[in-house]
Formats: C-alpha cells, sequence, structure tokens
C-alpha cells in the first residue's frame, strides 16, 4: 500500500481515480444527504485531497467532492499547463461524470478560491451558492509580507516536513503559532506535490484576476478570511465583498489555515449558509 492510499484509508471519503476526458483524478468523495446539492471543493495550492479531509468529516450531512489538482498528490501532471478555465471545465466535467446532474455548491481555499470564483463565473446555471475562504481575487491583492510569500512561492514544505514545521507559524498564523501539535498533524497529511506540479499551478493563476467580472456574480456568496492571515490580508475578502453582489463576509480570529485548524464550527457555519433559502 503507498502512502498516499494508506492516508486515504484513515479518513471517512472515498477516494477513487477517475478519467476526465484523457486526465486522470485522484478524487475525494464524502457521502451525504441526496436532498441537497453537493459541495464541490477546490483546494489550496501544492495541497493534496487529505488536508481537506478534517472539514469534509465536520460536515454533517452534506455531500462534498474534492480532487487532486492535476499534477498534485495523486492526479499525475497534464500534458499541457492549465488556466483556471481549463479547471473550472475539469471540474465541471467530473460532477457530470459522478451523476451530479443538476446545481451544485462550489468553494475554494486560498489558491482554490480563484477557481471556485471562476467556475461560478463559467457556469452560472451550475453553481447554485458560492464560498471564498482566506482568498483574493486573483493577481491584483494586496499581498501578504514579502518574506512568507517568497516561502509560499516554493513546494518545499511539501516535500520537506522539517522545513513546514519550521515556517508554519510564519506563513499560515493563528493556531499554528500556539499549538505545534497542529503542525505536526498537517505535516503528517501533505501527500505527493512535486515541483513541477506546483509550478503549473502557479503559471496557472498568473496574470489572472476575477475583478472585472465579480459584479457579475449572482450567486449567494459566503466570505471566510482570517484575521491573522500572513498571506492573504483582510482587505482582499473586503475588496471581494464590496465586488459580489450578494455577499456576506464573516471575519474568523485564526489564521490562513482556520478550516484545517479548527473545522467543526466552521463546517457548521458552511452548512447553515448552504441550507439557507
Amino acid at each position: 500500500m503507498t502512502s498516499i492510499a494508506a492516508a486515504s484509508r484513515s479518513t471517512a471519503l472515498d477516494v477513487r481515480m477517475i478519467d476526465i476526458g484523457g486526465q486522470m483524478l485522484r478524487v475525494g468523495i464524502k457521502p451525504g444527504s441526496a436532498d441537497r446539492p453537493p459541495l464541490l471543493m477546490f483546494n489550496g495550492i501544492g495541497a493534496n485531497l487529505e488536508l481537506a479531509a478534517p472539514f469534509f468529516e465536520a460536515l454533517g450531512d452534506t455531500e462534498a467532492v474534492i480532487f487532486d489538482v492535476p499534477g498534485i498528490g495523486g492526479s499525475p501532471a497534464p500534458t499541457l499547463p492549465y488556466r483556471p478555465s481549463t479547471l473550472a471545465k475539469l471540474a465541471h466535467d467530473l460532477m457530470r461524470q459522478l451523476g451530479y446532474d443538476g446545481q451544485i455548491d462550489v468553494s475554494g481555499v486560498s489558491w482554490g478560491g480563484g477557481a471556485a470564483q471562476q467556475f461560478a463565473f463559467q457556469y452560472p446555471k451550475v453553481c447554485r451558492r458560492l464560498i471564498l475562504v482566506a482568498t483574493t481575487a486573483g493577481t491584483i491583492m494586496v499581498p501578504g509580507g514579502a518574506s512568507v510569500l517568497m516561502k509560499m512561492a516554493s513546494p518545499k514544505r511539501y516535500v520537506d516536513k522539517g522545513y513546514m514545521r519550521s515556517i508554519a507559524a510564519e506563513i499560515y498564523g493563528g493556531a499554528f503559532r500556539a499549538d505545534p501539535t497542529l503542525i505536526e498533524k498537517h505535516a503528517a497529511a501533505m501527500r505527493g506535490s512535486t515541483q513541477y506540479g506546483y509550478t503549473l499551478q502557479l503559471l496557472a493563476m498568473l496574470g489572472w484576476t476575477s475583478l472585472p467580472w465579480l459584479w457579475m456574480l449572482q450567486q449567494p456568496t459566503l466570505i471566510l478570511s482570517g484575521t491573522d492571515d500572513p498571506l492573504i490580508p483582510v482587505i482582499n475578502a473586503k475588496v471581494l465583498e464590496k465586488m459580489i453582489p450578494k455577499s456576506t463576509l464573516e471575519l474568523v480570529d485564526d489564521g490562513h489555515l482556520f478550516v484545517v485548524t479548527n473545522p467543526v464550527p466552521h463546517a457548521a457555519r458552511v452548512e447553515a449558509f448552504l441550507s439557507e433559502g
């Protein structure tokens, strides 16, 4: 059994490999109620699906889907580079192949928040509600500190767990500053990021911004942002709230990865939002 497969067995996710138009994707599915739309989640840069498992397991009866982006985790690298629009279509086709033919809810964390915005814009009739966590409108953003961004630009933290332990508090902030055990748990769940796959993710967002069309998004949108986020300052969430017509911003007294470090209350908030109306 590979280390990735072993990690999958320890979560509530049904993990499988699925061919979407010639691109193999490693997909995690959390079973849930068929009485509401499923939740599709786009993960952060370099992040394999196991890192989202604690949040998924806290989601109660919400059915949820996540996949390793091509070149990350267990998904083979693509033949060609991709853009957010490419990834949105890949995710759309995945959900259809899984049998979700109606509307779905879409969420995105950090880098994945850009992909989630693109999905909502590209498939407005498919995306019912949108959840944006610790994210921005793309390259036009108010950045974090230069030292923090330099450390984020390399996948070293995903292949060198000692390095991750040494920088986690600095780049993620919040609960990581006070509780070293959180760093150990996070490092233990990391799998499979490569320099090539990570570079493809960086290039995908190069020059991309949602600012010109955010005002066109009509989905009810929940925006969550940590007040101690060294990577993405709160001002970016306020820009999203200002630009998206039906949005609500809620600030969290934590850092960049609050859905990982404290998943239960945030999963409950997400489920409450998805149940509104």
